[in-house]
């Protein structure tokens, strides 16, 4: 039987501020995103909408996407 190996997440923020992005372009470029990708939602008491959080391997998949997306649209400095 597999378990699952996931012993931590990384929460879009911090993601955020380690890509030197916003959250909103991480949501933009992760919606086709599965858990298998990496991506999981948490949730907390006070939380309705659950915070987006991501795997090491999801962290790499939005490298991945990061990289494609400053190819079409450099940024602007």
């Amino acid at each position: 039987m597999q378990r699952n190996k996931v012993h931590h997440v990384t929460t879009i923020e911090r993601v955020a501020k380690d890509f030197g992005v916003t959250e909103d372009l991480i949501h933009e470029l992760t919606i086709g995103l599965e858990p298998e990708d990496g991506l999981i939602w948490v949730y907390g008491l006070d939380d309705e909408d659950g915070t987006l959080a991501f795997t090491d391997e999801g962290i790499d998949e939005v490298q991945l996407l990061l990289e494609e997306y400053n190819k079409v649209a450099p940024s602007k400095s």
